[in-house]
């Protein structure tokens, strides 16, 4: 590692530590009911949407009618994005014919089982695109279909922390909130006005926002190049700031059209951890001791660094077979210059590693580097990261109430330590809250393994059919340790709603656009709904007082127990698959043997 490098970590953190508590603060107004300096111009707008939409802003619901209505508004977004999506041939501002008999060579058509998948995708905040977004989708369909359904995902994803939030400040109460004033509220004062400044700061750096079509000019060599155009800056602000991760073009934060300086990277990354970081802060508001916050901050941030550091130490240290001295004398060496394979040169290690790690801490998914690249250690730490349910700060709300289940089995286990009832924030964590949190950890780990498992050796997953003469035909580009963490990775990504991909494998079949969306549906709603089942029967008990024997949650202690549950759990779960993929995959590469 270089010492620039190490800087560049740390300022980035530097600023996410400087901007919490700001971002907090407001967001705790925002979904209080509280003004703020956007009202004069924004509250009119909220006003006439409650008119319009026949919402009651005072009226609050129980935990069942708030899922009811997040599964009801979720139904109807699938339902549109699939629609737009096969329609898109014959609706406007598709200046390249996608769809339609006059599509360019190359391009990918838009099946039902694909459409599927990417309404599912969008729908659940994953963006888990099996396709192209420059060969497959109109203008259209990337801003009516795509775009909106970034913000609309993205206010979903923080209404859930919220509700969970309130059921922990609140007491002896049967409501959490209403969730389509929540949503309201976060795309209005929060989503919308950080998208329209970051959008013009994107534009002013190289991003491009136009309706042309495609440009094809000629280069110095004589050959034809088709230079995509398009309204990219609109959907770039929202894609990292609601952690949605889905590019424009399919090398995402790599293009320079995507992410053309330095600036525009450090604003990316920035914008991705921004809402989960001021989540925590609002948490410690909302339960009035933010102590509690900082805690769960600071156990967030103990992960991302290890993370960081070990993924910057992996891809600085390179592959010994690139050296050129022999394996046993390579294993003391490193690469000369590190691992730049796969990576950006604007970039470089630091800034790609980060970038890897941010964007698998968060449920973002979007890219300045291919994961598959990696060298196994490096690739291990973003596969793991997903796998720790998205709990680093994660995407926006996902990160915190993923923790806060955790921080509740946490609990549980200290409370077995010492034999006493578990409480966290003045609330006692009892049989139900316990449950509802296993329930959640396990559903999303029980998808990955076994759908990996069929992949890995079912002849109609990996591209052949039963009894069919030959050996199937695999959907990775690689065999071995590597082709399983392909596999491992796109399932974990899917369930853990990143989006982002190893991008060795070929997932645009029937069988990975089917299982992938089943295994999004889960992640997505099999977590969440525990998670406001645990709101509304927290919401309903009396508040607890501290006593000698209540185990401090707001101390080093609590947050060593809420690392440690983090770890135990992911490691317990996913260390046999893991060691079959990237951690044998390491060892090998070491005795000389590369996939």
């Amino acid at each position: 590692m270089t010492l620039i490098g190490v800087v560049q970590i740390l300022v980035f953190f530097a600023i996410i530590v400087a901007i919490t508590k700001p971002i907090g603060s407001y967001m705790f107004r925002v979904f209080e009911g509280k003004r703020t300096f956007l009202h004069p111009v924004l509250g009119p707008i909220e006003r006439l949407m409650y008119r319009i939409g026949g919402i009651r802003e005072d009226e609050e619901q129980s935990w069942v009618r708030y899922s009811a209505s997040l599964i009801s508004l979720s139904i109807f977004s699938f339902l549109f994005v699939y629609l737009i999506q096969r329609l898109q041939g014959y609706l406007p501002l598709n200046p390249m014919h996608f769809s339609t008999a006059q599509a360019p060579t190359g391009a990918t058509p838009m099946t039902p089982d694909l459409a599927f998948n990417t309404a599912v995708s969008f729908t659940t905040n994953t963006n888990w695109q099996s396709y192209s977004p420059d060969t497959t989708m109109s203008y259209l369909t990337q801003m009516a279909a795509l775009a909106v359904q970034n913000f609309v995902s993205a206010a979903v994803g923080i209404a859930i922390a919220v509700a969970l939030i309130r059921g922990f400040a609140r007491h002896t109460t049967k409501t959490i909130g209403n969730f389509w004033a929540d949503v309201t509220r976060c795309t209005l004062y929060v989503l919308m006005p950080i998208c329209v400044l970051t959008t013009l700061f994107f534009v002013s750096q190289g991003c491009i926002q136009n309706f042309k079509a495609p440009v094809t000019a000629q280069t110095l060599e004589g050959a034809q190049q088709v230079i995509e155009q398009g309204p990219l800056a609109s959907q770039l602000s929202i894609k990292m700031l609601g952690t949605n991760g889905g590019g424009y073009f399919n090398a995402n934060s790599s293009h320079p059209y995507e992410n053309p300086t330095p600036a525009s990277n450090l604003l990316q990354m920035l914008l991705i951890f921004s809402l989960g970081a001021g989540l925590t802060y609002m948490f410690g508001k909302a339960v009035k001791d933010t102590r509690q916050g900082w805690a769960i901050f600071a156990a967030m941030s103990a992960l991302f660094f290890v993370g960081v550091f070990v993924c910057y130490w992996a891809e600085q240290r390179g592959n010994p077979m690139v050296t050129n001295l022999g394996v046993a004398q390579a294993y003391a060496a490193s690469q000369p210059g590190g691992n730049m394979e796969g990576k950006e040169v604007r970039f470089g290690i630091a800034q790609s590693t980060l970038f890897a790690t941010v964007t698998t801490d968060a449920s973002c998914g979007a890219i300045n580097s291919w994961h598959d690249s990696f060298t196994p250690l490096g690739g291990l730490v973003p596969l793991f990261n997903i796998q720790t349910d998205e709990v680093i700060f994660g995407g926006v709300g996902a990160g915190l109430y993923s923790m806060l289940l955790y921080a509740v089995i946490a609990v549980f286990i200290g409370g077995l330590m010492v034999g006493r009832t578990p409480e966290y924030v003045g609330k006692k964590i009892e049989q139900k809250e316990v449950k509802m949190a296993i329930i959640a950890v396990l559903a999303t780990s029980l998808c990955i393994l076994v759908f990996t498992a069929l992949s890995s050796v079912a002849p109609f997953a990996r591209g052949g059919y039963w009894n069919a003469p030959g050996p199937a035909v695999a959907n990775t580009n690689n065999n071995g340790a590597h082709g399983l963490s392909e596999i491992l990775y796109a399932y974990s990504s899917g369930a853990g709603n990143n989006g982002s991909a190893f991008a060795g494998i070929n997932a645009n079949t029937p069988w990975y656009n089917l299982t992938l969306g089943i295994d999004m549906l889960v992640g997505r709603f099999l977590f969440i709904i525990p998670a406001l089942a645990i709101a509304g029967s927290l919401a309903s008990k009396k508040l607890i007082p501290v006593t000698n024997g209540t185990l401090p949650t707001n101390g080093t202690l609590f947050v060593v127990l809420l690392i440690g549950t983090v770890m135990i759990v992911g490691a317990l779960t996913y260390f046999p698959v893991l060691s079959l993929g990237p951690i044998v995959e390491h060892f090998q590469m070491w005795n000389g043997k590369l996939f």
